[in-house]
Order: C-alpha cells, then sequence, then structure tokens
C-alpha cells in the first residue's frame, strides 16, 4: 500500500512539525503520566527540580533513547548574552507580498521548548473560545461556531507573537496555575522559563501619538515551540473580555491564534452602530477598547464583514451553511490529480512546482513533494468533509491508483544509488512479477 506522509495543512500557516509532535505524543500519553508531570511542576523549587521534569518529559517525547539535559545546557540556553546565536533569523513571503520574520531556535533550545511545551499544555486548561494551537481542536471546530450567520466579522491581531513582551510572559507564569512565586518558594523558575521562552528582537510599537516606531523589545519569537501555547495563556483574558461583549450583543466568538471572529443573525459591527450596551458603548468601539487595553493592535487592513448571500469565510473555510473547502481547493486537487495521471509523475511536477509557489508565496527547504502535497491536502479534505465523503473518496481513490505506481519507482531508484544496478533491476522484474 502507498505511504501516506503527513503534511502541514491541518492548521492554518502550516504551525509547525512540533504541535503534531505534541499531539502525537499526548495521545499516548497515559493519565498516570499526566498526573505525574502536573504534580511534578507543582512540587518544583529549585532549577534542579526543573530540569528533572523536562528529563521526564523528553524521555516521553524521544522514548528510552533520549538523551537527558544537564544543568549547563539550561543555563545556557536560558541566557542569550552568552549564547547570542539561540535563533536563526530569516524572512518568507506572504501572499500579500510583504514578509514575515521568522527566528528558528538551534537545534538544544528547540529541544528543551519542545518539553516544556509539552508540559504548558498538560498544566494549562486552555479556555474554550480558543481553538488555534490546542490539543483535540481544530480549524473545522473553530469555523463550525459561526455556521448558517447572516453576518460574520474577521479581525486579525498586528504583529501576535512579538505583541507580547517577556515581562508579561513572566508575570503570567507567577500565578494561577503555574504560581512560580515567592509564596511558592520558587520565583527563579519563572525567570528561567521567561528566557527560554523569549528573545530580543526589533519589533514595531505604536506610541503615544498613534504612530508605528521600531525598537528592540524582549518578546515571543514566531517560530519558537513554546509561542503558540504561550499565546493562548496570555489571551485568558483576552478571551474573557471578548466572549463576555459578545454575549451583551447576541453575538458568538471564537480565536483561532491571532484570527478573531465575530458571528450574528444581526449587523451591529458598525462604527456608528445605534446598537449600545448599559454603558453606551457600541460593539464597534467596545472591541477596540478592549484589545487596546490587552496590550494588542488589530489590523485594520485584515477587518472584513462577510454578509450571507456573498461567500463567508472563517480561516480559510467557508461557513454560509455547512463547513466546506473553498472550490478552488478541490479544482486545485483534481487538476495535479490529472496532471499527474495524463503525463506521469515527473512531467507533472513540472506543471505542479511553479503553481504551489506562486498560490504559497515561499517554499522550505528543498522543493516541493507533488505526492507529499496531494496526500497533505486529502488529509486536510478528510478533516474537514468527513472521511465517508462522496467527493474525498474519488479522490483518495485515484491518488493511491498513482501512488501505488510511484512508490516502488522510487524504491528502486534508491537501491540503484545505494546497492547498483543490477540489484535495482533485479528488484524492478520482481516488482513487475507481483
Amino acid at each position: 500500500m502507498y505511504r501516506r506522509i503527513p503534511d502541514l495543512f491541518i492548521n492554518k500557516e502550516n504551525t509547525g512539525r512540533h504541535l503534531r509532535t505534541i499531539l502525537k505524543t499526548m495521545m499516548k500519553l497515559q493519565d498516570e503520566h499526566i498526573q505525574q508531570i502536573r504534580s511534578a511542576f507543582n512540587k518544583m523549587k529549585s532549577k534542579e527540580d526543573f530540569l528533572a521534569l523536562l528529563n521526564s518529559t523528553k524521555k516521553l517525547i524521544y522514548g528510552e533513547k533520549f538523551i537527558p539535559f544537564e544543568l549547563k545546557h539550561l543555563n545556557y540556553h536560558s541566557n542569550q548574552n552568552t549564547n547570542p546565536k539561540r535563533y536563526i533569523q530569516f524572512e518568507i513571503k506572504k501572499k500579500s507580498g510583504k514578509k514575515r520574520k521568522i527566528h528558528s531556535p538551534n537545534k538544544g533550545l528547540k529541544s528543551i521548548q519542545k518539553c516544556l511545551n509539552l508540559i504548558f499544555q498538560l498544566v494549562y486548561d486552555v479556555g474554550p473560545s480558543a481553538y488555534g494551537f490546542v490539543p483535540k481542536k481544530s480549524i473545522v471546530d473553530n469555523a463550525k461556531v459561526h455556521v448558517g450567520n447572516l453576518y460574520v466579522y474577521n479581525i486579525d491581531l498586528k504583529d501576535f507573537f512579538p505583541s507580547i513582551d517577556r515581562s508579561r510572559v513572566w508575570g503570567r507564569l507567577k500565578v494561577a496555575p503555574f504560581n512560580l512565586n515567592e509564596k511558592s518558594g520558587n520565583a527563579e523558575l519563572a525567570d528561567i522559563i521567561a528566557s527560554i521562552c523569549c528573545q530580543e528582537m526589533e519589533v514595531e510599537r505604536m506610541d503615544e501619538n498613534g504612530e508605528w516606531k521600531k525598537s528592540t523589545k524582549n518578546v515571543l519569537p514566531q517560530g519558537a515551540p513554546t509561542s503558540p501555547t504561550l499565546t493562548n495563556i496570555i489571551c485568558q483574558q483576552l478571551d474573557f473580555y471578548l466572549n463576555a461583549v459578545a454575549k451583551r450583543f447576541g453575538l458568538k466568538y471564537s480565536r483561532y491564534a491571532d484570527d478573531i471572529t465575530f458571528s450574528s443573525m444581526n449587523d451591529v459591527y458598525g462604527e456608528k452602530s445605534e446598537i449600545i450596551n448599559k454603558k453606551g458603548n457600541n460593539f464597534y468601539n467596545e472591541l477596540r477598547l478592549i484589545i487596546m487595553e490587552q496590550k494588542f493592535q488589530i489590523n485594520e487592513a485584515k477587518t472584513r464583514l462577510q454578509r450571507n448571500g456573498f461567500r463567508q469565510e472563517v480561516t480559510g473555510l467557508i461557513v454560509n451553511e455547512k463547513v466546506n473547502v473553498p472550490q478552488r481547493y478541490i479544482k486545485q486537487l483534481r487538476m495535479w490529480l490529472y496532471y499527474w495521471e495524463s503525463y506521469g509523475y515527473e512531467k507533472a511536477c513540472t506543471f505542479f512546482l511553479p503553481q504551489y509557489i506562486a498560490d504559497k508565496g515561499h517554499t522550505k527547504k528543498g522543493k516541493p513533494n507533488l505526492e507529499n502535497v496531494i496526500s497533505g491536502k486529502l488529509d486536510y479534505l478528510k478533516m474537514v468533509k468527513g472521511p465517508k465523503n462522496e467527493m474525498y473518496l474519488k479522490l483518495e481513490a485515484r491518488f493511491a491508483k498513482l501512488a501505488e505506481v510511484i512508490n516502488p519507482i522510487n524504491e528502486i531508484l534508491d537501491i540503484w544509488e545505494k546497492e547498483g544496478i543490477e540489484k535495482a533491476i533485479i528488484v524492478y522484474n520482481n516488482t513487475l512479477n507481483n
């Protein structure tokens, strides 16, 4: 049978391999392991206790062959002054043409952050309004909240990750459920963890005159495994207030990372709306006041009100009558399968590659693999439409037939390269006979 190589289409903006690692690990964790990690976190008093917790978590992630962290690793990676190359900075092109800065942690720091991220996931219970980077929740769950409403209102938070300063992370770790504070006798650990998760970098902030100014701040980097989970932790209060204002105006509310969505049967979203609350504020003003007080900024260029009768989208999914993928998504899948069926794999790749790059705006290291991309898109389609959907099953069957041919060819080429042409011919002949 053909191989299914998972792609990163399930979460918005391809949130990274670290989230898939966390999901797979959490599925395997037994209740006793979860309780052990929570108990060990609550009992931490020293750096040595924290190191022991990291190592027990690392063993769960990496298995018996894991290499334990040492105290010198923790000291080195938690101090950006002694480790100036903790992150590699690069830029990726957005679809809009602008560039997004990514800070990728080095191997040692990333390993620590993966373990710490799992600890965060197990210690902190995410609120019901947050859907991004949450185990057992998906982009489909987020979209379902807003199905069948006459009005869907989307806003985007500007520079989401670097909007959160180290001091804010440090302060949040000092209160429940983490309680890393003087009273508990482990305040030093809040400093260490905040240092592991944050990095000094150039950011843009709005000054008192409403102008954007560049400065250097110690913030959450986009690219660290811990940053997505920490944004949900930091946004607990934001979600509480926005959920409350939604209830006051009869709206539904959800947040997927920096994408915030409200929906309703009534239009309350205009700047001059006459529908006001008991304080005399309309929704437009109250929303912006809350977001400003929570130290975030709305990206007004991405704010949009979608009315019924036109296509309504929530984080890339259609929500007019049911959750669905855009029609273009299906057309693209059919087109790439058609290329493969009509011209063969190698020729199909020459058609696929420029289309994929133009659509994504960037690619990771190496050339995108047509088989992997189609596989990932089918996984995404299955998640949205369900495993018994007729369209999904037809496209899956076409792919399965094609993939059964390409995989033996790849295997034979590998054998040719490693063991020589004679062995490759033998394997090839055996494949034909079978």
